[in-house]
Formats: structure tokens, C-alpha cells, sequence
């Protein structure tokens, strides 16, 4: 069954957990289509485990474009959001409505995510009255990553605390259909979840949001270097990659792959035949 807003509220209202991961491609959308996840983040996260960049701030629409176009190929039932680059929805609400409709349009994405509370709540109504499905995300938003001063856990004071509950309740109001917690302290996110009658999606928020969200190379065992504290890895896949590449090299290099049984065959008398044509024993 395709998963839409109305299903994904129908979980929060169950008590019914919401999964979430993201991908970038073709291929990985497909896989977890089929596994049954309830939605697909094109996040832009996609500048740092895809493009290689520190942070998401150089992600451009046309990444964006690029990389929603193929993960919408392979998303048959999941609930695709698109993540909104830096730039893509602060400088007008004219360019947050053409910016998310291309994202719908031509990236066939069912929603788009983007990042702050009050100060994008305007942006938020517009694309909602322009028939957009709009997430939110508050606590770590990456986006903000140098006025934070890093990638640090958001709401562990009263003032940032109480901000964060009053941002949820204004993009609630202002019309989106779930908002994502990230980094912020389990019981602050309990709290919020609690208040809300749109989903949350956790990541770093603690079990009881809505629903959860994951960076997939994460989960997977696919990051190297630093992995965040909430990021659980489910498959060491990583690991099964290098035994594979390093397999390859070893028989490519020995000359035993390819082997038999993965070369094709001719029949021997067109092989002479060409051989006596061309002047060869």
C-alpha cells in the first residue's frame, strides 16, 4: 500500500511506529521500497556521504533534482520527502513555492522537508497553499551547522528548550505534516510528540517520537571516520564490501577470475576458421 500523509497520521494515531530512511539512488530506494519502509528521505546529507563535502551547505537544487528523480524511480509505496538545500526557501517565499514545486514536479517527491520553526513558517504556508506537503525539522538542523558552532545537541537549556516546543506548535499550525527532531534530549522530544497531532520522526531524539529516521551508510556500517551517538549500525556492510573488492583484486590480478563459468563460449571450428582466414595456425 502506497504510504501518504494520511497513512503516516494514521500510524501516529495508532501509536504505530513510522520508518524512515534516506537514499540518494536508484538502487538503495528500490531495496528499502521493498523491505517495506514507510518513507524515503532524499536528505542533503547527500553532500557529505555522497559529494564528499563537510557539511550540507554546497548542496545545490540541481543536486537535489538530480538525486530525487532517481530515488522517486525506485520508491514504489514509500512516502518520498525532499530535502530543501540551503538557500533553496530563506531568501523569499516566491522562491520557496518554485523551488519545493520543482522538487515535486520534476523530482517526484510527495513532500519537502525544510529546516527552522518561526522564522520559516511563512515559506511553510505557501508551499502548503501551493498544495505541497511540507516536514519540518527542529533541534540540530545542519543548515544553522555555523551559527551552532558545530554539530551539537540542541534544547539542553530552558530557554532553547521551551523555543524548540513553541517552533513545533508554529510549523504545526502553519501546516506541515510532520516534523523531524534531531539531537535533541528524549524527554524534550516526549514531550513535543506529545503535544503534537502531526508525527514526529526522531534521529538522536530518543524511542518515543512517531517514527525514526537514519542516514543509511550509517545504519549500514558504510560511514568512516566519526558516526554520531544515536547512529546504530544494524549490518556491518561495510566490512562485507572490502571483502569483496579485496576478493576481486586478488583473483583479477592471479588471473583466476574470470574463471569458466563466467566466460562465454564459441564454437571451436569458427575460431579456426577465422584463425586459418587471418594467416594464424
Amino acid at each position: 500500500m502506497k504510504n501518504t500523509v494520511s497513512t503516516l497520521l494514521s500510524q501516529k494515531q495508532s501509536g504505530e511506529k513510522i520508518t524512515m530512511l534516506t537514499a540518494y539512488d536508484y538502487t538503495t530506494a528500490r531495496i528499502e521500497d521493498e523491505c517495506g519502509v514507510n518513507a524515503i528521505l532524499v536528505g542533503d546529507s547527500l553532500g557529505m556521504v555522497m559529494l564528499g563535502y563537510d557539511n550540507t551547505l554546497p548542496v545545490t537544487m540541481e543536486d537535489m533534482l538530480h538525486h530525487t528523480k532517481a530515488v522517486s524511480r525506485g520508491a514504489e509505496n514509500a512516502f518520498v520527502v525532499a530535502d530543501m538545500p540551503f538557500m533553496s526557501y530563506q531568501t523569499s517565499v516566491h522562491d520557496a513555492v518554485v523551488n519545493a514545486g520543482r522538487l515535486i514536479k520534476e523530482g517526484g517527491a510527495q513532500a519537502v522537508k525544510l529546516e527552522g520553526g518561526a522564522e520559516v513558517c511563512e515559506q511553510i504556508r505557501a508551499i502548503v497553499d501551493a498544495s505541497i506537503p511540507v516536514v519540518g525539522h527542529l533541534g540540530l538542523t545542519p543548515q544553522s551547522v555555523n551559527v551552532f558552532g558545530g554539530f551539537k545537541v540542541q534544547g539542553k537549556n530552558y530557554e532553547r528548550a521551551v523555543k524548540i516546543i513553541d517552533d513545533a506548535l508554529l510549523i504545526q499550525e502553519a501546516g506541515a505534516c510532520a516534523v523531524v527532531l534531531e539531537c535533541i534530549p528524549a524527554k524534550l522530544a516526549e514531550i513535543i510528540t506529545n503535544e503534537l497531532t502531526i508525527p514526529t520522526i526522531g534521529i538522536g531524539a530518543g524511542n518515543v517520537c512517531d517514527g525514526q529516521v537514519l542516514v543509511y551508510q550509517d545504519m549500514l556500517g558504510l560511514t568512516t571516520g566519526h558516526t554520531p551517538k544515536f547512529a546504530k549500525k544494524f549490518a556491518d556492510v561495510g566490512t562485507l564490501m572490502r571483502e569483496g573488492l579485496n576478493s576481486y583484486i586478488q583473483e583479477t590480478k592471479s588471473g583466476n577470475f574470470p574463471s569458466g563459468e563466467h566466460t562465454y563460449s564459441v564454437d571451436d571450428d569458427i575460431i579456426k576458421r577465422i584463425k586459418k582466414e587471418r594467416g594464424k595456425k
